[in-house]
């Protein structure tokens, strides 16, 4: 049993953390995202590559999905989500990650930046970045030309082959003072879906984050991925016990209360139950794919879940 109103603390990044955020944005009000901040593409690739910032792109989604159902939320989450299509240096940006980049070019205070955003949107919860430092995320891949070394979120997130190892830059960077605050206050942590390697991983990379997670008496919730389409990026060759592993690999005193997969992912459901198991959990197999897409999370069937399990 838990509050009417928990005080959830959800970590990841991209699509994967978005549609957590949604569904948790209609089950309680006190929502703290924590988001990687290693991104190096796009439009948040450009900004950081020109200020120096925080890549913007995956708070921004964030701030995005917890914006509220009303019309104000709605209009709000769709602006800030706005990219330019031009010919000239404005293409391929996004309003909200431009928003961010001109509120941190005025003040020095990042953090402030983002709830000043938060704030204008009216979303529920707050939108924290892991570090306040740019990362860089490397790893090693077996593949059939021998051992890679791949530097970037992006080309680690669509790299092939078998991942050997996995590491931040810096290796330990300072975690965000809020973030660290919001763990020591929060009854729930949800961790995933989301690119497993580039945005999962991150939380369990950097030491005194991982210290905080698994000192934390709050419940312990893993939304595991669902099963892409055949050659898709981060699942390849690697099972929902796999990725478990790899986590348990950097953060082995992680206890677990909760982990979610849906029926389609096909894995030895046995199997995944017994190390949910060994790690003080239960696994629950729910439909939470979109009906439409059976590749990406339903925000409303997720939401529907954490309704239950917050009872």
């Amino acid at each position: 049993m838990s509050s009417a109103t928990p005080n959830v603390v959800a970590f990841g990044g991209g699509h994967g953390l978005a549609a957590t955020l949604t569904a948790l944005r209609d089950v309680t009000p006190t929502i703290t995202a924590v988001v990687t901040v290693a991104d190096n593409g796009g439009s948040s690739g450009k900004i950081r590559e020109e200020f120096n910032f925080l890549p913007p792109g995956d708070m921004r989604m964030a701030l995005a999905a917890l914006c509220g159902s009303d019309a104000w939320g709605q209009s709000w989450a769709q602006i800030i989500q706005h990219r330019f299509n031009t010919s000239g240096d404005l293409n391929g940006h996004a309003l909200g990650n431009l928003l961010m980049a001109a509120l941190w070019d005025s003040s020095d205070d990042l953090v402030a930046g983002i709830d000043r955003v938060g704030d204008l949107l009216k979303i529920v919860g707050r939108v924290l970045p892991m570090s306040l430092q740019p990362l860089e995320i490397e790893g090693v891949f077996e593949t059939n030309s021998g051992l890679q070394t791949i530097r970037g979120q992006i080309e680690v997130a669509t790299a092939k082959g078998k991942l050997q190892s996995l590491k931040l830059l810096p290796e330990n960077p300072v975690v965000t003072p809020q973030v660290l605050e919001a763990i020591s206050k929060a009854e729930w942590l949800v961790f995933g879906p989301g690119s497993w390697f580039s945005s999962v991983m991150p939380h369990f990379l950097v030491k005194d984050l991982a210290n905080a997670i698994s000192a934390s008496s709050a419940k312990k919730i893993m939304v595991l991925n669902l099963q892409g389409p055949e050659g898709a990026d981060e699942f390849a060759g690697n099972t929902p016990e796999e990725h478990l592993r790899l986590v348990l690999s950097h953060i082995s005193t992680l206890k677990l209360d909760i982990a979610i997969v849906d029926p389609t992912v096909h894995v030895s459901k046995n199997g995944l139950r017994e190390m949910v198991k060994e790690l003080g959990g239960e696994l629950i197999v729910s439909d939470v794919a979109r009906d439409d897409d059976r590749n990406h999370h339903d925000p409303a069937k997720m939401s529907s879940l954490f309704s239950h399990i917050f009872e």
